[in-house]
């Protein structure tokens, strides 16, 4: 039977489906659109696979990829139809790297790429800028001039009386000019009739003035963008440098994504394919266009009047965003290129703005603590505050920060992309039709739940017709925690994370499932469970988190914090009670406990708008001591206490304040000929 299989194998084709990571074996010859359907990959149709609407587009991810255990090429499909090529002369072109899934069959193993566009159900950017008063003093400001025109008496360059005309009128000294803006000086004075306004970059460096744009006549809006380059989202904030206010924001899922869920599956990537690190910054650069593009159009401004820009990034963002392989980053002693900020032509990064556009890069940290954890650091101000403040921006990387006015730490903590839906059974990014909230009555152990896309709750009058357009599609990370959390505080599963199997005689919610049990949220199609390897990813993702914060409070020798933020585009939706009955931060005051929405993109828009605040963190981060958790000796030890909800060992006085929580249960499994028996005692708390 087993040789069977093996054979079986061998004439099947492996396909995977990113960014969903769902995957499976089919036999050759099948249509991707096929595949697809069969493992629930989200792929847009209307056509009915006949190559006429030309929705259903993927992309093949070439090279090899370890972590799938398979080379991927484009060859391993079949190749160009009669269909698709009569669709590309009678609709459109398709986009270099396309094919049509609906007519592309498995030849081999591959890797698929889903873009956006393809998707039924679109992502659901989250980041977006939080209200936050910023001391506006912009970098670069706006001077209208009137310039002296040249006669046969003064022979002086147009380019050295515009200088003169800056000093007289404005008191700048020092200006300079790059060869671009030079290029087309002479024409915007004579357009302009000698007046002209210059966009002079001041830097925060004093007496740095550079002259980066000149347009004819008066021009009273420049602009420039604050964008955070998240290894799962890309979100840009396009802002007025002469107000500071937001009027533009755009966010799409990072491309990256394709060549690997975790940052160091895209490190990886890199080591086994010879310029992976070019392909993956060109897949950036190339979202970040799409994204100023889309901010741009937004606003209806001219791609031309965007002058500045300032991005921020954990390390491996951060290197590939300027070109750098990652390499180094991928194993002790994870040495940056760089950790200061930098400051780059727009045009270095091939950025469509205007050429002469002038970008900052956040400084980073430490090797895993990157220029979004300083960017967080700028947001919040725990270095201004008498309190130990404990900051978590939570990602498929934990940044992790500690500290005060007098002391700051920060480590980095691998929670993996569990919190995001990935390596989830149900799990999905969030998108419309995802559950994000859930309930469980503790007494029938009845699930009710919430929805993307719909206010009202499952057991809710209309919820049925609220949800039949998005449908409910499987259940996001909020969701997760939430279920998790309410599955304990309800008893069905025990401190250590088991489902207690004995409460299927109870309700047919717990089910059987192999040699362990889960938990149904709903039936139907597509039907929306929770396993006990669900239950495992989220405690060593949790675990990871609570043993980082826990070694920088034994650093800073406090057994307790005083402040929780939690902070990131996910940070920002998780309900933080439940986040504390699993025991993802230390104990603390619930009331002192909040999210800080996506501070990273506050920072990055602060350092934006405020010369200053380059100069503050900048300084900041040489005095933040970083602590490495892979070579902490205690790291292990705070790893395997966490493992347990909300912990094995700590009190959690504070939570107990506020929530029930049930008494410890104990639930192991022994296999006895063929059955799961299930043996239990209970102990008080």
């Amino acid at each position: 039977m087993a040789a069977m299989s093996a054979r079986q194998d061998k004439q099947d084709a492996l396909v995977v489906f990113t960014p969903s990571g769902k995957r499976g074996r089919f036999p050759l010859g099948t249509p991707l659109l096929q595949a697809a359907r069969t493992l629930g990959v989200d792929i847009d149709s209307v056509c009915g696979g006949r190559a006429i609407c030309g929705r259903c587009q993927v992309g093949v991810s070439e090279g090899s990829f370890a972590k799938h255990g398979i080379t991927s090429k484009a060859d391993h499909l079949s190749p160009f139809s009669v269909n698709e090529k009569r669709y590309e002369s009678k609709r459109a072109k398709l986009k270099a790297g396309r094919r049509l899934s609906c007519q592309a069959t498995l030849m081999g193993d591959v890797v698929v790429d889903v873009p956006e566009d393809s998707q039924v159900h679109k992502q659901v950017v989250r980041k977006r800028p939080e209200a936050r008063t910023i001391e506006l003093d912009p970098v670069t400001r706006l001077y209208y001039v009137v310039v002296t025109e040249p006669d046969m008496h003064n022979p002086s360059g147009d380019l050295e009386r515009l200088y003169e005309a800056l000093f007289e009128q404005w008191g700048i000294e020092e200006a300079y000019t790059d060869l671009r803006t030079l290029q087309y000086l002479q024409t915007a004075l004579r357009e302009g009739e000698w007046r002209v306004t210059v966009a002079m970059y001041h830097g925060h460096i004093r007496s740095y003035n550079r002259i980066v744009a000149v347009w004819p006549g008066f021009h009273d809006k420049i602009y420039g963008v604050a964008v955070d380059v998240g290894s799962t989202t890309i979100a840009a904030h396009l802002c007025d440098l002469s107000s500071g206010e937001v009027i533009a924001s755009q966010g799409l899922m990072n491309p990256q994504i394709r060549f690997g869920e975790d940052l160091m599956s895209r490190v990886s990537y890199v080591m086994m394919n010879p310029g992976g690190d070019q392909e993956m910054t060109t897949a950036v650069h190339e979202a970040i266009n799409v994204l100023i593009g889309q901010v741009a159009a937004e606003a209806m401004i001219d791609l031309t009047d965007i002058v500045e820009a300032v991005f921020v990034g954990n390390p491996i963002m951060h290197h590939l965003l300027l070109g750098i392989d990652p390499t180094e980053l991928g194993g002790a002693p994870f040495a940056l290129a760089t950790a200061g900020s930098k400051t780059l032509w727009a045009s270095e990064l091939s950025l469509t703005m205007h050429p002469d556009a002038r970008i900052y890069v956040l400084p980073c940290i430490a090797g895993h603590v990157g220029a979004d954890a300083a960017a967080v650091v700028l947001s919040e101000g725990p270095h201004l505050q008498d309190e130990n403040w404990l900051i978590v921006d939570v990602g498929t990387n934990a940044e992790i920060v500690l500290g005060n006015r007098h002391r700051l730490l920060a480590c980095s903590s691998p929670t993996g992309p569990a919190f995001e839906g990935a390596q989830i059974a149900s799990g999905q990014r969030a998108a419309p039709g995802a559950i994000e909230r859930i309930r469980i009555d503790p007494e029938t152990l009845e699930p009710r739940y919430k929805i993307i896309g719909s206010d009202l709750w499952s057991d809710e009058p209309g919820f049925e017709e609220a949800t039949e357009r998005t449908g409910i599609t499987g259940i996001c990370g909020s969701g997760i925690i939430e279920a998790l959390a309410e599955m304990y505080l309800a008893g069905i599963i025990s401190h250590e994370g088991v489902i207690d199997g004995a409460l299927a005689a109870k309700t047919g919610r717990v089910q059987p499932d192999g040699r362990t049990f889960s938990y149904l949220i709903r039936e139907g199609e597509p039907e929306i469970r929770i396993t006990q390897t669900d239950i495992r990813q989220i405690q060593l993702a949790k675990a990871a988190l609570h043993a980082g914060a826990q070694l920088l409070m034994d650093q800073m020798e406090i057994d307790h914090v005083d402040r929780i933020t939690l902070a990131g585009a996910f940070g920002s939706h998780i309900d933080v009670t439940h986040a504390m009955i699993l025991g993802m931060i230390p104990d603390c005051p619930l009331d002192k406990v909040a999210s800080a929405g996506n501070a990273a993109s506050t920072g990055a828009r602060i350092a934006l708008l405020n010369n200053n605040a380059r100069r503050e963190i900048e300084e900041v981060v040489k005095r933040i001591e970083k602590i490495e958790t892979a070579i902490e000796p205690r790291f292990q030890e705070h790893f395997v206490a966490a493992m347990a909800f909300p912990h094995k060992t700590a009190a959690y006085a504070n939570l107990r304040q506020a929530v029930k929580l049930p008494p410890p249960k104990h639930v192991t499994f022994a296999e006895a000929d063929g059955r799961t028996a299930r043996k239990r005692r209970r102990r008080p708390a």
